[in-house]
């Protein structure tokens, strides 16, 4: 059997002042670039967002660094010394605890203050749950929207689903698995059967990424209360081709049974169109406009 040639040694080249943006594992812990190594030995400040799991990150790999704790919590407090820190002239590496910061993550503070203040910014791609979900789904890539974390409550979390369903694009989300059955029913009433993708465990042990339509998915057992967080991926609806008569009969019928809000929302649900927009026009005939 062939020996596995040694990994390669870090980069000893400077590494140039600013701030790093620095994607790390979503799980394993091979899937570190090269680079990303480079910049966490060489950077005089990491900014965490969990500083234990930075640790074991950094350990794994032989390496130390000065860690601070830079979360939706800490970074009013952070944010002030890493600014100080690049107006010396140090290597400051930004990591959230699992793959591209900024990517539901607070970094995006910092990120528009070191830019105005006038120090460099360098991006350290590597590894996204958004993009690892996207490239296994099998649904359409040439256009997608990341959605981030729905809200919690159905009532929200259906209002924002609601004005997503226009969108013609592959829909990405992350959700919590703790909420996962009840915002894949919510998807599946308010985006109807459209095809569907949830990835659990990404580049883990027990990867797993189940297809089908929404109400499937809803309906599935292994859903019912999963661990961790997942990528939820949703096809774009076809596209609508209402006229604005198609609208207003459309409306008429629904004015009959419904408020206007609730008549809105049906005929956008029915026609893809925008909730917003539908709604003003509803308001209009109720005027006689």
């Amino acid at each position: 059997m062939a020996r596995r040639p040694p990994p390669p040694a870090l980069d000893d080249a400077p590494l140039a002042p600013g701030l790093y943006v620095v994607a790390t594992p979503i799980g394993n812990l091979r899937d570190i670039t090269l680079r990303a190594l480079d910049v966490l030995a060489a950077a005089d400040l990491v900014l965490a967002e969990d500083t234990r799991v930075a640790g074991k990150l950094l350990s794994a790999y032989g390496l130390s660094a000065k860690l601070e704790r830079y979360d939706e919590h800490g970074a009013e407090r952070t944010r002030p010394r890493a600014l100080a820190a690049l107006a010396e002239g140090k290597r400051v590496a930004l990591i959230s605890d699992a793959g591209t910061p900024l990517v539901s993550y607070p970094g995006y503070r910092i990120v528009c203050e070191v830019a105005a203040g006038g120090f460099p910014v360098f991006p350290i791609p590597g590894a996204s749950a958004l993009l690892a979900g996207l490239s296994a789904a099998g649904l359409p890539t040439d256009r997608f929207l990341f959605a981030g974390f729905p809200p919690p409550k159905s009532a929200a979390r259906r209002n924002f689903l609601e004005e997503l369903a226009p969108i013609r694009a592959t829909l990405v989300f992350f959700e919590g698995g703790s909420r996962l059955a009840a915002s894949l029913a919510d998807m599946a009433a308010v985006l109807g059967p459209r095809e569907a993708v949830v990835c659990r465990e990404l580049t883990k042990l027990y990867e797993t990424i189940v297809r089908g339509p929404l109400p499937d998915l809803a309906a599935d057992p292994r859903f019912a209360a999963p661990k961790g967080e997942l990528v939820i991926l949703v096809g774009p609806g076809h596209a609508a081709e209402a006229s604005a008569t198609d609208v207003d009969t459309a409306l008429a019928d629904a004015l009959e049974r419904l408020r206007p809000a609730e008549a809105a929302a049906e005929v956008a649900r029915a026609l893809g169109l925008s909730r917003r927009e539908v709604y003003q026009r509803a308001m209009a005939l109720r005027a006689g406009r």
